[in-house]
């Protein structure tokens, strides 16, 4: 899908901004024993057979947590996810901002990275 915006500049020039994704809306999850990690982005570039960068309003979401990031590689056969841009991890009692985060173990582990702020309530 080639998506294409003219923005109209003050001087009358026009600029072209243009954006190929080769996945739109994709979906994906990630399965263990104790949960099941629903994935969506709003696009998807695939980077090898493996892996997929996954951009704009990128959520994973549990019955125990959701984490939103706009900028995640994502890997299909290892059911990992990896992110250096700010993230945000939500739960019941707990939120946390990043720098990016790690998940492996298919879910069971979740690292985060860079400047961490943590919120207990």
């Amino acid at each position: 899908i080639l998506k294409i915006e003219l923005n109209s500049e003050l001087n009358n020039a026009s600029k072209i901004q243009i954006s190929k994704a080769d996945i739109t809306k994709p979906k994906f999850t990630i399965n263990n024993l104790n949960q099941q990690i629903s994935i969506t982005a709003n696009e998807g570039n695939f980077i090898n057979d493996e892996e997929i960068l996954l951009k704009k309003d990128v959520i994973f979401k549990s019955k125990k947590f959701t984490i939103h990031s706009d900028h995640v590689i994502f890997n299909k056969n290892n059911q990992t996810a990896s992110s250096k841009k700010k993230s945000e991890f939500i739960s019941n009692k707990t939120s946390i901002l990043a720098s990016g985060f790690e998940i492996s173990d298919k879910g069971n582990k979740i690292t985060f990275n860079g400047k961490t702020t943590i919120n207990l309530k």
